[in-house]
């Protein structure tokens, strides 16, 4: 890999009343399902920051550290970017208490639900008071604490790159990606983010969803799958795909970063260079369609579509469209 992401092609524009008023530049990877570079837009090859799309893997060195789940919902926690919502609390909380612990010994930032209904909830319950177990990332945390528990690892350092978990973490994410981890960074929740390309983190989606049934990799992709709405939210685009297509796996990051993977089609990485989330998922879900040959199910076209051609709303009214350019 080179030192540098040098950023990548139009992929996506936004029409507004037939008018083209903005352009998103990306890289795209896309692998079959051994995980090989099939087609590919713009670098995937350089390394960049996944962010949030690390979660899967990071969940898997948890299982690896020795973490029991308590259920699969508490695995699927750990994987998501919750919206706060009372459904995602309740999870955290089960996982913390799993390991004897408490919403104290999270050490992610005090925050607010990001679902506006929730948000509003909890302001008109105890006022604007941020808490940590709000933030989306409080399942990661509580699920790294709980590792860090079952293998009697220090709990006030599990941020610490040089920390047992972050460590495996580390070793995790390089297998699976066939990387090497190339710069460490503090990620918005305050754990390290590893920078991987493309390819990798595609071939890595590749490698949960073709993974046999029984195995670490294969228990994170199924529980993200059976329990959706926990991954990001009632409205979310993760939720969503996977509701509609039984068997898609989706983990959506900051800064434009999107993967989605398909048993027997293979997976398709994405980063927008503008980090705009509204093209991410459009450009991953058409990617696989146009470059992987990925076959829609009919049932979820609907649902599909919606997602690949997202409406722009002028006065509260669709007046055009996401529209990507694969």
């Amino acid at each position: 890999m080179s030192a540098s992401y040098r950023g990548g092609e139009p992929v996506a524009q936004v029409v507004r009343s037939g008018f083209a008023e903005s352009f998103h530049r990306g890289s795209v990877a896309v692998t079959d399902p051994a995980g090989n570079l099939v087609a590919s837009i713009g670098d995937t090859g350089s390394p960049v920051f996944p962010r949030s799309s690390n979660k899967p893997m990071q969940a898997l060195a948890m299982l690896r550290a020795g973490w029991e789940p308590g259920s699969e919902a508490d695995l699927a926690i750990a994987a998501a970017s919750h919206r706060g919502e009372p459904f995602h609390l309740e999870r955290v909380r089960s996982v913390l208490a799993g390991a004897g612990l408490g919403e104290e010994h999270l050490q992610c930032p005090p925050d607010l639900p990001g679902n506006p209904d929730a948000r509003n909830a909890v302001v008109a319950l105890d006022g604007p008071e941020p808490k940590r177990v709000y933030m989306n990332c409080s399942g990661k945390h509580s699920g790294m604490l709980a590792a860090c528990a079952a293998a009697g690892w220090d709990l006030a350092a599990y941020r610490d790159p040089e920390h047992p978990l972050q460590e495996l973490v580390t070793a995790t994410v390089e297998e699976l990606t066939g990387d090497a981890v190339e710069h460490v960074g503090v990620d918005g929740c305050g754990a390290p983010v590893l920078a991987v390309s493309l390819h990798g983190i595609a071939r890595a989606f590749a490698r949960f969803v073709e993974a046999p049934e029984g195995t670490p990799e294969r228990r994170v992709a199924d529980a993200m799958r059976a329990h959706p709405h926990l991954i990001d939210g009632t409205n979310g685009p993760d939720n969503r795909s996977m509701t509609a297509v039984p068997g898609l796996l989706a983990k959506g990051g900051a800064e434009g970063f999107h993967v989605v993977a398909v048993p027997g089609v293979g997976a398709a990485a994405v980063k927008i260079d503008d980090g705009a989330g509204r093209a991410s998922m459009p450009v991953a879900l058409r990617a696989l369609a146009t470059m992987a040959g990925w076959e829609v199910p009919l049932a979820a076209k609907p649902e599909i579509d919606a997602l690949t051609w997202p409406e722009v709303l002028g006065g509260g009214e669709p007046v055009g469209r996401v529209r990507t350019l694969l």
